[in-house]
């Protein structure tokens, strides 16, 4: 019993050494739906914990506790660079997205995240979408990124799209002395709802693009409009992506590409783009720093589609999304300034700005004490 007790305690002793630093970890079982899933609050300084929610296969429960740990930690700087009253929160269910789902595995993790009582805010990420959250709104109201029929913003990888965009402008500004996009080349790794947004809007402007995806609908159609606009766009293979000769590499797909294999075959001036968390680890902000590759990090460059969700908890504007969603240029420029100035990776300067943030508004906001807004009922009473 002793040696039982012993092997206990140091399971929970090694679980709160990987959570150290979240404020809350919950894990939601529910048999009769099969759901699975994890949820982490990070930080709740600015205000309640904000971020969608995932579905993916993964190998393992550690795993997912490991993926959750790391996008909710992501969430709490990219709101505080967003400039945004909420905190750093995510969301996670194991499952494969393409057989795994049911109205009722959502409703009964609405039923989770309403147990939360306020403290989460969840809607779609990777392997979730829209028509998942109205079935999860059923069951709670603080949900968002739901569809405009039902109160919400809709598409939320419109203002992502335009975040890049923004992010590209200023890149360029800073590296040619001209935000004009035109002209140059860029490699793109996945056309997905940002990417191919993305691409899109370079190639009426006429730039040239070198991009590569594992859907091949997305590929001809690319190659379509690349056709319409009388535009130059070359197909490659997932690794060549990466040796592209391009002037700026834009990752619209999965994290953790940037690495020490990676970076090394890198041919780019600068890398602007949506997808989280690109950066295999901290340390490879350095290890561009050193190649001199100007990194836009990607949770000022990809906060387009949170502003959006965030403005939809006040009532949806989409004036407003577009003004917010403006200062990701601004807020760009400054990093790039600041690394240069501080002779830091923008990484680092960006981190710090976010961290100043948060220890001057510690103690100061007061979402919790405000009267929830009628706006915040989606489903329940329209």
């Amino acid at each position: 019993m002793k040696q039982q007790l012993d092997q206990s305690s140091q399971m929970s002793f090694d679980i709160f050494q990987k959570i150290n630093g979240h404020e809350q970890v919950v894990f939601c079982n529910d048999p009769s739906t099969g759901l699975q899933a994890i949820i982490a609050i990070h930080d709740t300084t600015l205000g309640p914990a904000l971020g969608g929610t995932r579905m993916y296969p993964y190998a393992s429960v550690e795993d997912a506790l490991n993926d959750v740990l790391r996008l909710s930690e992501g969430m709490t700087y990219k709101c505080a660079a967003a400039d945004i009253d909420f905190g750093g929160g995510k969301g996670v269910i194991i499952g494969d997205p393409k057989t795994d789902k049911s109205p009722a595995l959502f409703r009964a993790y609405g039923q989770f995240v309403d147990s939360l009582n306020g403290r989460f805010f969840t809607g779609t990420d990777m392997g979730t979408t829209m028509d998942d959250f109205v079935q999860a709104a059923k069951e709670t109201n603080f949900i968002n990124g739901i569809p405009e029929e039902f109160g919400g913003g809709g598409d939320s990888s419109v203002p992502t799209a335009q975040g890049v965009i923004y992010g590209l402008r200023a890149t360029s500004l800073y590296l040619y002395g001209d935000e004009d996009l035109s002209g140059k080349t860029y490699a793109i790794q996945g056309l997905g709802k940002v990417g191919f947004k993305v691409a899109t809007h370079l190639l009426e402007i006429g730039a040239n693009l070198i991009v590569t995806d594992i859907n091949e609908e997305a590929l001809k159609a690319i190659e379509q409009i690349a056709a319409e606009q009388k535009g130059n766009v070359t197909i490659v293979g997932s690794d060549e992506i990466y040796t592209a000769e391009a002037d700026i590499f834009i990752p619209c797909a999965m994290g953790g590409i940037l690495n020490d294999e990676t970076i090394e075959k890198l041919k780019v001036r600068a890398v602007v783009g949506s997808a989280n968390n690109q950066l295999k680890e901290e340390h490879h902000a350095n290890v561009l720093h050193d190649k001199g590759i100007l990194y836009a990090p990607d949770y000022i460059v990809n906060s387009g589609g949170l502003i959006q969700v965030a403005d939809e908890l006040y009532g949806a504007n989409k004036a407003r999304v577009l003004m917010k969603t403006k200062a990701i240029y601004q807020s760009i420029l400054e990093i790039y300034q600041q690394s240069e100035l501080d002779a830091i990776t923008t990484l680092e300067a960006a981190n710090r700005k976010c961290q100043e943030r948060l220890e001057e508004q510690r103690g100061r906001n007061n979402f919790y004490r405000r009267q929830k807004s009628p706006k915040w009922t989606f489903i329940n009473e329209v």
